[in-house]
């Protein structure tokens, strides 16, 4: 059967650069969302509901696809509304795919919530010993990340395609409108420094700032992504997928603050955290967009300080072991700086942050 895609946020920072991927390489694809954020005019978009089988049943009805990629969530109120909301999710997509037989693969993109546990309860449990490894298994917690496995590996069994799951750090890529995008939140927040003729200061907790990190860029989570879907050696396998190099933040801060020619503060070891700092820049963006004629006046479409907070604030060393990968034949890397540079400079041209 020939290649055919159905990605389950194309519009995202993962599902995007999933597409071009895909399509680069010979893939027919297709997006499926409510319709609400646009997709690139090379794929087809089918629109519906995920959170109601009926919608999904019909919006699919008729139509066969040989891989599916899950790359978006539904964010609740609460954990038990997050399990609920996005396992049927899933459920729903795949039980309406899943009786053609025509499908041979579905894949899963989840994170280090994985290991760490969701933002209500985020490490309360015993975080496992870094670099984080699949083996290393669930925490007891409730976790949408877990329900969700648990729906595709029921669908699996059920319907017989096969399955990777993927579980990337903090993601690196290009979207506007995402919930959860560090790179043009940090470039956000350096433009606004730059601007004002402010220092740039580390939001995060002292232990970011010195402990090991990594990062995923979503290009290379997109390769890693087709790999699985077209290797026997990925296979209903569950894997983690960094870029493949290592740094600490008290040394990448001075770098992104070099590169938009910024000061970067010293950090003084207190949390700084950007969701306070940053709630009345609204105006300031849209005086700073107007100026430099830039596509986004809305600065909440295009920044998501809770989540870098989140990322940046965490107590703990976050790393990730790739060995899993390696050994099954995913050989990509990626510099994470430049991953951050080429970011920048394409939200430079895209004019969603000054020159």
């Amino acid at each position: 059967m020939a290649k055919r895609a159905l990605i389950i946020g194309a519009s995202g920072i993962v599902g995007s650069s999933l597409a071009d991927q895909l399509l680069s390489t010979g893939w027919t694809v297709a997006g499926l969302s409510r319709g609400r954020t646009a997709v690139s005019p090379a794929i087809e978009s089918i629109t519906a509901d995920l959170t109601s089988a009926d919608s999904v049943s019909k919006a699919l009805a008729g139509r066969t696809f040989s891989h599916v990629f899950f790359t978006a969530w539904a964010r609740q109120a609460t954990e038990k509304e997050n399990i609920r909301v996005n396992g049927g999710m899933v459920a729903h997509l795949l039980d309406a795919l899943g009786p053609s037989g025509g499908m041979s693969h579905a894949a899963l993109v989840t994170g280090l919530k994985h290991y760490l546990g969701p933002f209500e309860a985020y490490a309360t449990g015993a975080v496992p010993v870094t670099p984080f490894r699949e083996e290393q298994g669930r925490q007891p917690v409730d976790n949408f990340y877990y329900e969700q496995e648990d729906r595709l590996f029921d669908a699996a069994r059920r319907y017989g395609f096969g399955w990777s799951v993927h579980r990337p750090h903090t993601i690196i890529g290009y979207a506007v409108g995402n919930a959860m995008n560090m790179g043009v939140t940090l470039a956000v927040y350096a433009s606004l420094c730059k601007q004002a003729g402010e220092p740039f200061v580390f939001p995060g907790s002292a232990t970011q700032w010195n402990s090991l990190t990594d990062m995923t860029d979503a290009r290379l989570l997109a390769r890693h992504l087709e790999w699985a879907a077209t290797s026997a050696n990925a296979h209903n396998a569950d894997f983690n997928v960094v870029n493949g190099d290592v740094f600490r933040w008290s040394w990448m801060w001075s770098r992104i603050a070099e590169y938009f020619g910024i000061e970067a503060a010293p950090f003084d070891g207190k949390m700084r955290p950007l969701e306070h700092r940053m709630q009345d820049t609204g105006e300031q963006w849209s005086k700073i967009a107007a100026r430099f004629d830039l596509v986004e006046t809305d600065i909440g479409r295009l920044a998501s300080w809770w989540h870098t907070d989140a990322d940046l604030g965490r107590p703990m060393e976050v790393l990730t072991d790739m060995t899993k990968s390696r050994e099954a034949g995913f050989l990509d890397y990626q510099s994470t700086s430049d991953a951050f540079f080429e970011l920048f400079d394409r939200l430079k041209v895209e004019r969603v942050i000054p020159q």
